[in-house]
């Protein structure tokens, strides 16, 4: 499914909270008790909600991701919000990385009117997007292809990526929660992603804001590790605060 705007915030509510009554989402979004029921019930038989008697949360797991198909779908505008504004920003004749992730394959979209681009990733869905532009070259990194999502994870990708410095490196990341890590589900990914993280000049995040609040098993790397991040609307309490202790450079890409 493609969520509509009412569902999209109802989840970001959802995100925020933890769990929320479904007579708080109705007074929230100012819709009846029915439409409430109604979308709950959608979402949570896609995956991104979990009910409760009287209520929903968000999805209990910390150590599974919900599938590659539901995340394409999951807030699809925001992400190209925010994968054009990363592009803008991106100059011509630049070496960049480019990780796993829905969000990160919107962004090597966005790239495709660049020049002199020399992309290294270990997402084979941003390769294939990005072989496509003439003036772009890209460097695959070797290792485990997973298959549920084209990402290359593992050891050998971590030894790949060590070869390289480059200027930046736009990452994606499932949940970044209230104490400021950054987490994600497969330590194998993690790897790859830490040592991304340790060979650019400057690193960009981008995340949606269904990733605030959001519970993930392994740490990736602390807010104070990154330099800008690019999201899709105003982060939620307490981030604002963290982001600015962290003097990383906030982007938010408003409809």
């Amino acid at each position: 499914m493609q969520p509509n705007p009412r569902q999209l915030t109802l989840l970001s509510v959802v995100q925020a909270q933890g769990s929320v009554t479904v007579e708080q989402l109705a007074e929230t979004l100012g819709v009846t008790l029915q439409t409430v029921r109604r979308d709950v019930q959608r979402l949570a038989d896609e995956g991104l909600l979990a009910r409760f008697h009287g209520g929903v949360r968000v999805p209990s797991s910390t150590t599974e991701n919900i599938a590659h198909q539901q995340r394409e779908s999951l807030n699809a505008d925001g992400k190209s919000r925010i994968a054009r504004a990363v592009a803008a920003a991106v100059p011509n004749d630049c070496s960049l990385i480019l990780n796993i992730g829905t969000t990160t394959e919107a962004i090597a979209r966005a790239l495709l009117h660049h020049s002199g681009l020399r992309v290294i990733t270990n997402n084979l869905n941003v390769a294939s997007i990005l072989s496509t532009n003439p003036k772009c070259e890209v460097i695959v990194v070797g290792g485990v292809v997973r298959g549920r999502d084209q990402g290359i994870v593992g050891e050998a990708a971590v030894d790949f990526i060590r070869q390289f410095k480059v200027d930046l490196a736009l990452i994606g990341i499932s949940g970044i929660e209230a104490d400021g890590t950054l987490r994600d589900y497969d330590y194998r990914e993690v790897k790859v992603a830490q040592t991304i993280i340790s060979h650019a000049r400057e690193v960009w995040l981008a995340a949606d804001i269904s990733k605030f609040n959001r519970p993930a098993m392994v740490e990736v790397a602390t807010l104070s590790q990154i330099d800008r991040l690019f999201t899709d609307a105003p982060p939620p309490e307490p981030f604002a605060a963290l982001l600015t202790d962290a003097q990383v450079r906030l982007d938010v890409a408003l409809p």
